[in-house]
């Protein structure tokens, strides 16, 4: 099995035709599904949360194949990464960060999941009726180790946004955007 630094690739990965889209409707729609998991499991795994869909993402492209048959040499053409990444946004596992669908923020947890383990990471660390500034949650010294270390600060705002409507914390603004604080009422 091919790897990608320490993380582990599926077999499809090695097969060129997956690196274009296909034209028969249900090979494209196993294609497109194959591609979405990949994507949120790598992602998850190695903490993306935007891809850039015309920038050097080392999973669009498999440098092992080569065939004079396929044009890009295993790289996903632009057509296949906005594909991929569209179908992701369509299932709410994913948004586009600009009207040109350039950029892609990429949830391998819905806002309401990482929600959910704001508040297990609170009542883990007995943090119930703390305060802490969002710097803290996402770089903070009780964050190592959990998922919510080096998390997007846009997907985390959007998670404390939703706990606040749920009235499970207050947000307050600081002078500048590190100074921004998190009361928990749990």
């Amino acid at each position: 099995m091919q790897m990608l630094g320490e993380f582990k690739l599926p077999h499809f990965f090695n097969y060129p035709p997956y690196f274009t889209l296909q034209p028969v409707r249900d090979t494209r729609e196993k294609q497109i599904q194959l591609w979405k998991e990949l994507i949120l499991d790598y992602c998850r795994t190695q903490k993306v949360f935007v891809i850039g869909l015309d920038e050097d993402f080392q999973l669009f492209s498999n440098p092992a194949i080569e065939s004079e048959y396929w044009l890009l040499a295993g790289s996903l053409s632009h057509e296949s990464r906005e594909a991929f990444l569209s179908a992701l946004v369509l299932e709410g596992r994913a948004e586009w960060l600009d009207k040109g669908h350039r950029k892609c923020l990429i949830l391998w947890h819905r806002i309401q999941d990482w929600a959910d383990l704001i508040l297990h990471f609170v009542k883990e660390n007995g943090l119930e009726d703390s305060v802490m500034t969002v710097e803290e949650i996402r770089s903070g010294v009780e964050s190592r180790g959990t998922e919510l270390h080096g998390m997007d600060r846009t997907i985390l705002m959007r998670a404390l946004k939703l706990l606040e409507h749920k009235g499970k914390l207050a947000i307050f603004k600081g002078t500048s955007a590190d100074d921004e604080g998190v009361k928990f009422s749990i």
